[in-house]
């Protein structure tokens, strides 16, 4: 069984090469820049832009009948290339602001994007498995400047708590998904085991780090104000009214376990596997 990972470079994707490598399926990863991929040798590496229909031929699908699809912006020529060339089994890469359980979600900018690509998804086949992560453990990693060069945390809204999700559990949870028919037209939310308060995750990563992380509790204005130039607006909102909303309703953790029978990787496995993101060169 050869199956074609797309997002294959980034951090879901590489985990997922290898998880499938591991269990014995053949893998293809389409790239726009094959030869900066750093894939194993195992690896069939093809050239093409999800967003490009133009660059996604035949090459890219032969042999192929599942695939594993990252979210990415104009993803909709993916999806109409890979089915009309006969791939069948799409397992998609989503979010949970896609199932729109709290009013923040609704018409949030990850609702809006993510939905669109599941409704592209969901028309394309009847043979779909959808994946909705809510907030990466990853995301954390916006803070690597501050740990490394020793300066503050500024952050607003420490008393609300996440469940935030290790990219490695996403991906073993896809891994199952394209090689069982377990999961075919299920919408699988995902978190990490456990609802930490923002103050909780700074002292979880400062524990691996074996040193103290400063921190300082900022107003939503002030982070807006210090952040804003790096942050889109309907992304800044969307993240206001998450911490602001999980202050009194934590995340409810819902970890791999229901997919993959595992336990789901805690903070503190996460920090640890990224260390060297904190501590620098």
């Amino acid at each position: 069984m050869t199956i074609l990972v797309t997002g294959a470079t980034g951090a879901v994707g590489r985990h997922l090469v290898t998880t499938l490598l591991a269990r014995g399926a053949d893998v293809r990863a389409l790239t726009r820049k094959p030869a900066d991929a750093d894939l194993p040798d195992a690896v069939e590496v093809v050239a093409g832009d999800l967003a490009d229909a133009g660059t996604l031929g035949a090459e890219v699908f032969d042999g192929i009948d599942r695939a594993f699809v990252f979210p990415a912006q104009g993803v909709e020529a993916f999806v109409g290339a890979a089915t009309g060339h006969g791939v069948r089994r799409l397992s998609l890469l989503s979010s949970l602001a896609a199932a729109k359980e709290f009013p923040r979600d609704h018409g949030s900018a990850s609702q809006l994007h993510h939905s669109a690509v599941e409704d592209v998804v969901t028309v394309s086949t009847d043979a779909w498995t959808i994946l909705r992560p809510g907030t990466f453990a990853n995301n954390l990693l916006s803070w690597s400047w501050q740990i490394r060069s020793g300066a503050p945390i500024r952050a607003p809204y420490l008393a609300s708590a996440q469940a935030p999700v290790h990219e490695y559990d996403i991906a073993e949870a896809a891994a199952e998904t394209l090689l069982t028919d377990e999961h075919l037209g299920d919408a699988i939310p995902l978190t990490g085991p456990q609802a930490l308060t923002r103050s909780e995750q700074v002292a979880t990563i400062a524990e691996a780090l074996g040193r103290d992380v400063p921190l300082v509790e900022i107003t939503p204005e002030e982070f807006r104000a210090e952040a804003g130039r790096f942050i889109p607006e309907p992304v800044m909102k969307m993240l206001l009214d998450y911490w602001h909303d999980t202050l009194t309703v934590p995340d409810v953790p819902r970890p791999v376990t229901a997919v993959t029978g595992r336990p789901g990787r805690t903070l503190a496995e996460w920090a640890a596997d990224h260390r060297a993101d904190f501590e620098g060169a």
